[in-house]
């Protein structure tokens, strides 16, 4: 029996795939699960006609990820933290810091999206990658100084 999956299925395939398994194993297990439809003309039809209007939202949400990929790498951002003896830093920057210095900055990007392995901790300049997609990312430079009003008191 010819089936169009409707969900991922281990052994099987992925969604919009079509795939012959046996009746009994279609019947009694993943059309009860509603995983499969049956693969007739018309919804073999329909699954192509999504596949298209899916792909196309991709490469127009890619294009628009690839814009903005082009804008932030353009970005540099600086921030000042308190330091002690040693240049060690009191505080750090965080994902969040860095989101919200993209945000005034006008660019949108959560904290998810923020490659960034622990908060940085040292002075000095530091690429933090930004993943707007699994295939599209963008590297924004990150300077990490010195607040001279720290210094001072000391």
């Amino acid at each position: 029996m010819k089936v169009i999956l409707r969900e991922n299925v281990e052994h099987l395939g992925s969604i919009g795939d079509v795939v012959r398994v046996s009746a009994g194993y279609a019947r009694n297990f993943l059309l009860p699960r509603r995983l499969v439809t049956i693969a007739n003309e018309a919804n073999v039809a329909e699954i192509e006609h999504n596949k298209r209007i899916l792909e196309k939202k991709r490469a127009a949400d890619r294009a628009t990820a690839q814009g903005q990929a082009a804008k932030l790498s353009e970005q540099s951002l600086t921030f000042t933290r308190k330091v002690g003896k040693g240049d060690k830093l009191f505080g750090s920057v965080t994902a969040a810091d860095i989101v919200a210095e993209l945000g005034k900055a006008g660019f949108k990007v959560s904290k998810s999206q923020v490659v960034l392995d622990d908060a940085l901790k040292t002075l000095g300049v530091h690429p933090i990658t930004i993943k707007l997609q699994p295939e599209v990312t963008a590297t924004v430079k990150v300077w990490v100084a010195k607040d001279e009003s720290s210094s001072a008191s000391e």
